[in-house]
């Protein structure tokens, strides 16, 4: 019995490079391809490991910068063999280029009616497609912002998974109506959710298993633990920036480290933890129950004394 892994990256343009007043190029560049540990790095240390990922992708910046620059990452994703789904931070749609960020949008998108995410996500949908990405059939809101009209919204729309509810940001701004704790997917409100895997920090407090939030050992021991309990699934997060530091100039060498060994142990466990794409539609064991690794005070303070020195050395601008 495998438990299938979706190793998922939100791939978007930073809002903050946006408001520094950096140009558009610059802004695509610091946000999907930073000091050499983008998209691109990324993809090649999946291709070295054997690894599928998904890359979601947020066409929305083609409003404000046009669609050259979507495109190109798209068409890298895809040349690599790997897949692209939709992810969508609504504030772009007011977005001027070079005003700083003075007009946005509402940024998330549980602060919009059913009728108005309904038009957002065909509207994106369609921005996507253009770029020459395949109809998408799994979503991400930005910020896993969702709520039950997300849901609704995208059943209309021909949508087969959402990636949306993450207990960690439950239930502001991930407002769909499961508990925190859910981590196995599941038949909702006429989709199939994927929750993002979490891991138990303390009694009721949770992280996301995403690379900037978990340290290599408990990214280690969250997968042991979804080995051991026949977990239904994993879902992993990263972004196509989060390697790097927050300015985008300089890789940020704890978080390449992680990608790094997360890609190693995912090599490693390929038979028992495939990685998959959304578009293979994997049999799913929809329902299960699965509970988070539990808390560890060792291995937390480790990530935190990691956490430490990565805020105050790797993530210094060059």
């Amino acid at each position: 019995m495998t438990s299938p892994v979706f190793l998922t990256v939100d791939t978007e343009l930073m809002w903050r490079h946006h408001a520094d007043g950096l140009v558009g190029a610059e802004i695509f560049a610091r946000s999907l391809e930073p000091a050499g540990v983008g998209v691109s790095y990324q993809l090649d240390v999946l291709a070295r490991h054997g690894l599928k990922a998904c890359f979601f992708v947020d066409p929305m910046p083609a409003l404000t910068f046009g669609l050259a620059p979507v495109r190109a990452i798209v068409e890298t994703i895809l040349a690599a063999g790997q897949e692209v789904q939709l992810h969508l931070h609504p504030n772009w749609t007011a977005a001027v280029a070079g005003d700083k960020g003075a007009r946005a949008a509402r940024f998330e998108l549980v602060e919009y009616s059913l009728a108005e995410q309904r038009d957002l996500i065909r509207g994106a949908t369609e921005l996507l497609v253009a770029t020459g990405a395949p109809h998408p059939i799994a979503f991400r809101g930005g910020s896993y912002s969702a709520n039950a009209d997300t849901l609704t919204a995208l059943v209309e729309l021909g949508f087969v998974y959402d990636s949306s509810h993450n207990g960690s940001e439950h239930p502001w701004p991930s407002a769909i109506d499961l508990p925190s704790a859910q981590i196995a997917p599941l038949a909702h409100r006429g989709m199939i959710e994927v929750p993002v895997t979490l891991i138990e920090e303390k009694a009721g407090a949770f992280r996301n298993f995403q690379i900037c939030a978990l340290s290599a050992g408990e990214m280690r021991a969250a997968l042991d633990h979804a080995r051991d309990q026949r977990h239904a699934a994993v879902t992993i997060v990263s972004h196509g920036f989060e390697l790097a530091n927050r300015a985008g100039t300089r890789p940020n060498a704890v978080h390449v480290r992680r990608f790094e060994a997360l890609c190693a142990l995912l090599a490693e466990r390929a038979t028992e933890m495939p990685t998959v794409h959304f578009a293979d539609r994997p049999a799913l064991r929809l329902g299960q129950y699965d509970v988070p690794l539990g808390p560890d005070p060792l291995r937390t303070r480790w990530r935190q004394a990691e956490q430490l020195w990565s805020n105050m050395v790797a993530e210094r601008a060059a």
